[in-house]
């Protein structure tokens, strides 16, 4: 069991009652939820065998908020992770994960105050310079793991046509994006 001098210590018992040795309470998930968006750091263990549980204790908050109806997750987005288990792939996806969630969390204000300021050609060139990112991010890693940089690429025929399906694919990444946003908006309205 070791702990971080700043983490507050939750003890999950076996009745799934969850206690706040910090405040010597006892604590929800909600309280837990709100822990975490305040950024309190809090490791949580198995009271009986001292196992650390904050893993899927986490979990199940994100699950609790998904069954309410607060859906962060798209249902593609678990798909493809749940592909990744097992996956020679699967070591990468973590970090790959932290990294993009830490970037994001960084750039939060600045994406709020561009979708806040219009939904017009800014908000899109900054959803679109986010999907590069992110793409090169992605790609990036990939070259790290692959023998020699890269792996060999297959000649191409035809590059002219090659072009318009990526034109499509991005074209269906921002309609997407605008979908999500306009989704954001409506959300942010009704709170």
């Amino acid at each position: 069991m070791t702990k971080q001098a700043d983490q507050t210590v939750i003890k999950k018992y076996a009745n799934r009652r969850l206690y706040n040795t910090g405040t010597s309470t006892y604590v929800t998930l909600e309280d837990l939820s709100d822990m975490v968006k305040a950024k309190e750091d809090f490791v949580v263990y198995d009271a009986k065998s001292g196992e650390d549980i904050t893993r899927s204790v986490l979990t199940q908050i994100i699950f609790e908020h998904e069954n309410k109806g607060q859906h962060l997750l798209p249902i593609d987005f678990l798909r493809q992770l749940i592909r990744f288990y097992g996956d020679s792939m699967q070591h990468l996806v973590p970090s790959y994960l932290d990294f993009t969630m830490q970037n994001l969390a960084k750039d939060q204000e600045n994406l709020r105050k561009q979708m806040a300021d219009s939904f017009g050609d800014s908000a899109m060139e900054a959803m679109e310079e986010q999907v590069r990112r992110n793409s090169e991010i992605f790609e990036n890693a990939m070259k790290m793991f692959m023998p020699f940089g890269s792996a060999p690429q297959k000649p191409k025929k035809e590059p002219e046509p090659s072009k318009p399906s990526e034109l499509e694919q991005l074209k269906d990444q921002i309609a997407d994006m605008q979908k999500t946003i306009s989704e954001l908006v409506v959300r942010s309205k009704k709170d």
